[in-house]
């Protein structure tokens, strides 16, 4: 099917433009143009009541000043009204400073003792003072001798504040309605030059409206925004906008789920909506680097934050628990291969030593070196089974001593420990005893003579664990450190990050109301204390665990 050489003519569209820098332009100048006439109009409309309101108000105020000259009212009752007298001369001095059209003093009968026409002085005032003389202040606009005029009346009182006379000033009218339409064409000036300044700042808002919008419609906008939402919310990881203030200005669905918030953060800096911390800081930018390990609540988090063009800045979280959760699997697990491979190579040594003794027909030392084998391990078992009667954690601490004995160090159990079978959460403290113990055989590990120490005791029903090591210990400066997410003096591994253990200890510690701390142990080394309140049931053991616990279960926890 073949297509027109020539393309359709395109129809005459009315109504507005599409572009968003044009709607914006047509909308300022028709803002800018009804302004400017509905701003003209309600100037025009009051100002003759203004100008009136003016002009009685001045002359108020100048016979409030007036009135307040002590002399006047006693020159009124001991002087005579003349041309010559005190009150005529005051009043005329007072006239020409401030230009008003007149300043009368008259006493309580309305007799003038003042006029701008001295032939006036000693007769009646034209206009009713009854209402000065009766102790109230008069504003209005009134006919008199010299004509129509503003005017101020205030009553005149001596120094006992007794009436004895009047003051009225009067300002000349000089036609307000002549003075209004005087002043429309110097309005329409103004307002038309308003007009012409909006509209150029109107051009340019538009203009800096069309750069930052690319001159996109406003329909394609509404489709990006919808494209947008549809994104973050179907992403599965956390993204986190802010401001260039630091608030938070959009969390998706994925965000509000590993930070265990809502969307009340939404206006609300970091610290403010998760408390102090790492994850807060690495959100605030004040920890930099890519693939920043946090913390938030019992997830592991990794994050990365990336500045943008208007000082803001958007964060991307991704959950690296369960990834995590395997890479601490897999360690145990070489760890378990390595100690099973060293117990597979202790046995062959045991058994040719074994065979030996047989065929040298030595039958009594024989008999006493199998013992002597198996006598080291079941008092191994016992020792800590005796102590601790949480299965979990007994079966931790074997296989742990196994693994200690391959690594060179010597795994103890202290005297002091005493745990009842009433542990609330057993897990949790397998994971707190692992990750300690962990730590410790990595600080001695390589050291001839070096021992790790275990302690766990009860105080009522809080529990107290202590892990003591000889290795070359924590200095001062480094020990609040140490908890915190993403340090470590050890290499870490390739399949995961390390950094994470301690600060998984502490967690765990502060959610129960207690503690993890670190100092120096007594014979050196390092001493790790972690204090868990409420850790034991009331009375009687805790309820039995299905299935059988060894040492790799133990090992299976997060750490």
């Amino acid at each position: 099917m073949g297509m027109s050489a020539t393309p359709p003519a395109r129809r005459l569209r009315l109504g507005l433009p599409r572009r968003v820098f044009s709607q914006v332009l047509l909308m300022q100048l028709a803002i800018a143009a009804g302004v400017a006439v509905l701003a003209t109009g309600l100037f025009l409309a009051p100002l003759g009541d203004q100008l009136d309101d003016q002009a009685m108000r001045r002359a108020l105020a100048i016979a409030q000043t007036t009135a307040q000259q002590d002399r006047i009212a006693e020159d009124l009752r001991s002087t005579p009204p003349s041309p010559d007298g005190p009150v005529q001369q005051e009043a005329e001095r007072i006239r020409k400073t401030t230009g008003a059209e007149y300043v009368v003093v008259m006493d309580k009968r309305g007799v003038r003792w003042s006029h701008t026409d001295p032939r006036r002085i000693g007769g009646h005032v034209s206009t009713d003072p009854g209402r000065a003389l009766a102790g109230h202040e008069v504003m209005e606009i009134d006919e008199g001798t010299l004509g129509r005029s503003a005017r101020g009346k205030v009553p005149l009182r001596d120094d006992s504040g007794e009436i004895v006379g009047a003051v009225s000033v009067g300002i000349a009218y000089d036609s307000v309605r002549a003075r209004l339409i005087q002043a429309i064409p110097g309005l329409l000036a103004y307002a038309g030059s308003a007009l012409a300044v909006g509209a150029l700042a109107a051009w340019l808002i538009s203009r800096r409206v069309q750069r930052q919008t690319r001159d996109l419609a406003f329909s394609d906008i509404a489709a990006l925004l919808a494209e947008r939402e549809a994104m973050l919310h179907g992403i599965r990881e956390g993204v986190v906008a802010l401001d260039r203030a630091g608030r938070i200005r959009l969390l998706n669905d994925e965000a509000q789920r590993l930070l265990d918030i809502g969307g009340e953060a939404v206006g609300r800096t970091p610290d403010e909506a998760l408390g102090a911390g790492r994850t807060a800081d690495v959100l605030a930018g004040r920890v930099t680097g890519t693939d920043l390990l946090t913390v938030s609540g019992q997830r592991v988090l990794v994050a990365n934050r990336m500045p943008t063009d208007d000082g803001g800045a958007v964060a991307t979280l991704r959950d690296r628990t369960e990834l995590d959760q395997l890479g601490r699997e897999l360690d145990s697990t070489r760890g378990l291969i390595d100690a099973l491979r060293a117990q597979d190579h202790e046995h062959a040594n045991r058994m040719h030593t074994l065979l030996g003794l047989l065929e040298l027909e030595m039958y009594e030392e024989a008999v006493e070196f199998v013992g002597e084998v198996v006598g080291d391990h079941r008092a191994t078992a016992e020792q800590v089974t005796e102590r601790i009667r949480d299965p979990l954690l007994a079966a931790l601490l074997v296989g742990k001593a196994t693994v200690a004995a391959e690594r060179g160090v010597a795994l103890n159990v202290s005297d002091g420990t005493r745990l009842p079978d009433r542990l609330i959460d057993p897990r949790g403290l397998v994971t707190v005893v692992g990750n300690l113990v962990d730590n410790a055989l990595d600080a001695t590990a390589g050291t001839p003579g070096t021992r790790v120490e275990v302690e766990l005791r009860t105080e009522g029903r809080t529990v107290v664990l202590v892990v003591r090591d000889t290795g070359p210990g924590i200095a001062p400066e480094q020990r609040e450190v140490v908890f915190t997410e993403g340090w470590s003096t050890k290499r870490a591994p390739e399949h995961r990050e390390r950094g994470i253990g301690l600060s998984l200890v502490r967690r765990f510690a502060e959610r129960q109301g207690g503690s993890a701390t670190v100092g120096e142990a007594p014979g050196g080394g390092a001493e790790f204390t972690v204090v868990l309140p409420e850790a034991l049931t009331d009375t009687g053991p805790r309820p039995a665990l299905s299935g059988t616990a060894g040492p790799g279960a133990a090992e299976e926890e997060p750490r």
